[in-house]
């Protein structure tokens, strides 16, 4: 910190700094709020999306023993085409938004596949899915979470040092103006005096 001076404009200097500190520490705080909020929304719904997949392994583990079938479930038989996001904006963070996945299904013959086959590709295409939104979740988690720590810095730059530092300023040169004047009066007095004794 640069030297202080002990001068009027300094003083009006330190207010106005401590008046904008003062403004922008509420805003920041709502900041701070909305952003814990929103994250704890974002790990709830991953944690939801998380669960939805674990049920849906279970159930493909009553009749996994199924897919032992040689050649019936090929790797290439489902593809992604396209993952749909769109921009979004929380408290003035850019966030992906998840819109939808798109697949592209090989043809099969259906008389030479199980019946069970269809049922598998649409297990498979909703963990995919699942997949496809809990990465773009934990995205939004991870921008708003390196925001979240940029505004609790700034919260704790204005609460523990820039505040309580302007009202030590303020009162530093409030007590040197305060002696001043005091000093001032008194040399005013003690000429008088001095003028009197002089003058009698």
């Amino acid at each position: 910190m640069a030297k202080l001076k002990l001068t009027k404009n300094e003083l009006k200097k330190q207010k106005d700094q401590l008046k904008m500190f003062q403004r922008y520490l509420p805003t920041l705080m709502l900041k701070k709020q909305q952003l814990q909020a929103e994250i704890r929304g974002v790990e709830n719904r991953v944690k939801e999306l998380r669960e939805e997949k674990k049920r849906i392994d279970e159930a493909f583990k009553a009749w996994i023993a199924v897919f032992g079938e040689k050649d019936v479930f090929t790797p290439d038989i489902l593809r992604i085409t396209r993952i749909s996001t769109r921009e979004g904006n929380i408290a003035g963070v850019p966030i992906p938004i998840f819109d939808g996945t798109e697949f592209e299904i090989s043809a099969y013959d259906l008389l030479k596949k199980p019946l069970w086959l269809d049922t598998a590709v649409e297990k498979l295409k909703t963990v995919l899915e699942i997949d496809m939104e809990a990465r773009t979740l934990e995205e939004q988690q991870r921008r708003l979470e390196k925001e979240l720590r940029t505004t609790t810095q700034r919260v704790n730059l204005f609460e523990k040092i820039k505040i309580p530092e302007a009202k030590g300023c303020i009162k530093k040169i409030q007590v040197y103006l305060g002696d001043q004047q005091t000093a001032a009066v008194v040399r005013g007095k003690i000429s008088k005096r001095e003028m009197e004794k002089a003058a009698g």
